[in-house]
């Protein structure tokens, strides 16, 4: 870890991977939620970093930082949000290609996966999910669309993504939703959060004509949450 000050009170943490940033942000909520880490207004995660803001002594803590013991992710116990998906995406026979299987078996690889929110950004609802193994991550395409339709499950790198809202995007399109990414009236308004954990459950690919229904979704078309973790 590589403490950096921001600022009079915020700390910025540097790490060497995404896997690191994601261990030492179980800790610091864990540690917030037991009482035992120093006051902090705002703890944000992203790909190689951790930024806590809001510190009244941002030297204590890194002081401290140097002592901790920062055990290995696990999946806990916490439910996991399900994601219903189509797997029509324009890009899934490339990917199946990249990976050298079949589309069926993208689909079964990909909704096998427990996914976890490592951070979120770019828009606001998209979270950034790892859990798919290194021979399994694609570049992203060599020309990005100008358009991506709201709703779709892409990929890129080590991370899948759901589109919430339509923009310009550079991942490989394996599939589309249904399901509610953000919503303002909703509290909270994100589906995801850092640490969540997200299982896509495939459905019934149907005519693109057709709405699918939201058969795995509540009334204001957010995904079920899953009674207990797999």
């Amino acid at each position: 870890m590589r403490p950096l000050p921001v600022g009079e009170h915020g700390l910025l943490i540097e790490l060497d991977s995404a896997e690191e940033v994601e261990a030492l942000h179980a800790e610091l909520l864990r540690r917030a939620a037991a009482g035992t880490l120093p006051p902090v207004r705002e703890i944000v995660p992203a790909a190689r970093t951790v930024l806590l803001d809001g510190l009244d002594d941002p030297r204590g803590l890194t002081a401290e930082l140097a002592a901790w013991d920062i055990p290995a992710l696990t999946t806990g116990d916490r439910p996991a949000v399900e994601i219903p998906i189509r797997y029509d995406g324009p890009d899934l026979a490339e990917v199946a290609a990249l990976w050298g299987v079949t589309e069926d078996e993208v689909v079964r690889l990909h909704s096998a996966t427990t996914f976890r929110v490592a951070f979120c950004g770019f828009a606001p609802g998209f979270g950034y999910l790892t859990g798919l193994p290194e021979p399994l991550h694609v570049p992203r395409r060599a020309t990005p669309r100008t358009k991506v339709p709201v709703g779709s499950v892409a990929l890129a790198g080590p991370y899948t993504g759901v589109y919430p809202r339509s923009s310009p995007g550079g991942w490989q399109l394996i599939g589309t939703t249904d399901a509610v990414l953000w919503d303002p009236r909703r509290e909270p308004a994100a589906l995801f959060a850092p640490g969540t954990q997200v299982r896509f459950v495939p459905q019934e690919v149907r005519d693109r004509s057709v709405p699918a229904a939201r058969d795995a979704s509540s009334r204001d078309g957010s995904p079920r949450v899953e009674e207990s973790a797999r």
